[in-house]
């Protein structure tokens, strides 16, 4: 999906150069209230941004040239990323959004002729949405290998049972990825489920609801649904891979998407650390002294501009060896970003709240939005503890293997 186009140095600059005079010029000025909502009040709006990102060139830079995307690599699009995330309507605007995306790479890489027909190329287009279905109530998310969802295959179809929570963008989808059991008796637990593919409108799929997060349901692609398959009956060809293989495409589409969400929230600590900035400045104290000239607000955007560039040079260094040597060379590298960027962004988010006082927890300003909906960096794709725990191991694993007293 992502065949490299060679973007010399200057070319790229001047690629990314439009993505940021777009996102400047059209996202800014509408994305507060687009997220306060109605949501389907504006996708009329939304759906003439992506025609006008298309007309401008500049549509799915994910995706190869033949697939109607512009072709950037890994490195690339990382770039662009941190350019998008600096508006919740980005990446949806330019058809990269959490989880089309992950999606997309899944079934390009993984998915049947027949798959990619139906299912793929509409999404690659625009023309439709997707979401995935892996995360349990009753059990740890964190814990991929541990799930009650059947999938029980009768002749030519596959019989799904269960209960999924956090399926992002479930609300206007037009179909799921399903993380479900297909092998129980299988004796390695890393070979027990299987991705499978559920058009939304099968009889036996609801969508219970999308889930209040701190207080906000939200609708559409910034929604978290609550979904049960019950007797839900799907084709066997809707397999994608081979059974048992769940597992291990969930690595395949995680190792890339925890770059993509590391960018994206950079994104947002740049958008975040302007506000801050600004604020500072024009916020008058007694006296008529600016509230920049405290020396706790100075210490706050000093720590925070330089929180942000590491995560930046951090991120994009192991982006470039992942791209490199593959996501096998990189686990402790991704399990470091995955936890060190999320735990910046909550710091800056919070700092830059901090600094514009009762108006940093209204919904006049995107930073309340923000907070409650990025929160959760820290839980998905891995709790913070998880991956701390994961990287220690691994470090001290090579100390053991050197039998160091």
């Amino acid at each position: 999906m992502q065949e490299s186009q060679n973007y010399p140095a200057s070319e790229l600059q001047l690629l990314l150069e439009k993505y940021r005079t777009f996102v400047k010029i059209h996202l800014f000025p509408i994305d507060l209230e687009v997220v306060i909502g109605p949501f389907k009040n504006y996708l009329p709006i939304l759906s003439e941004l992506r025609q006008k990102a298309k007309s401008d060139g500049l549509f799915a830079p994910h995706l190869s040239r033949e697939e109607g995307g512009l072709g950037l690599n890994l490195v690339q699009f990382a770039q662009v990323s941190e350019i998008l995330g600096q508006s919740p309507l980005g990446h949806y605007v330019f058809n990269c959004n959490a989880p089309d995306i992950g999606n997309m790479e899944l079934l390009h890489l993984f998915g049947s002729d027949y798959q990619k027909k139906t299912f793929l190329e509409p999404l690659q287009r625009g023309e439709i949405r997707s979401c995935f279905a892996m995360t349990e109530p009753k059990l740890a998310g964190s814990n991929p290998v541990n799930l009650a969802t059947l999938a029980t295959k009768e002749g030519n179809h596959y019989r799904i049972n269960g209960h999924k929570w956090f399926t992002t963008a479930a609300d206007g989808a037009q179909f799921t990825i399903v993380m479900a059991v297909t092998n129980p008796q299988a004796e390695s637990p890393y070979q027990k489920a299987s991705m499978i593919i559920v058009p939304l409108d099968t009889p036996g799929y609801r969508l219970v609801r999308n889930i209040p997060v701190m207080g906000e349901a939200g609708e559409d692609y910034l929604s978290h649904g609550e979904v049960v398959f019950e007797d839900c009956l799907v084709p066997v060809e809707n397999l994608i891979g081979h059974e048992g293989q769940g597992f291990a495409l969930a690595q395949e589409r995680l190792g890339p998407g925890r770059i993509h969400h590391c960018m994206r929230w950079i994104g947002i600590c740049e958008r975040v650390f302007d506000l801050m900035c600004r604020r500072a400045i024009s916020r008058e104290l007694d006296y008529g002294k600016p509230l920049a000239e405290k020396q706790t607000i100075q210490n706050w955007i000093a720590e925070s501009r330089a929180e942000i560039k590491a995560s930046r040079l951090m991120v994009m260094d192991t982006a470039e060896k992942m791209q490199q040597f593959g996501a096998r060379t990189v686990r402790e590298d991704i399990s470091t970003i995955k936890f060190f960027v999320a735990d910046i962004l909550m710091k800056v988010i919070d700092r830059a709240i901090q600094v514009h006082g009762a108006l940093g927890i209204t919904d006049d300003t995107l930073l309340s939005f923000w907070y409650r909906h990025e929160r959760g960096a820290r839980i998905y794709d891995g709790p913070d503890e998880v991956h701390k725990s994961a990287l220690a191991r691994s470090i001290l694993k090579s100390y053991a293997a050197a039998n160091v007293k």
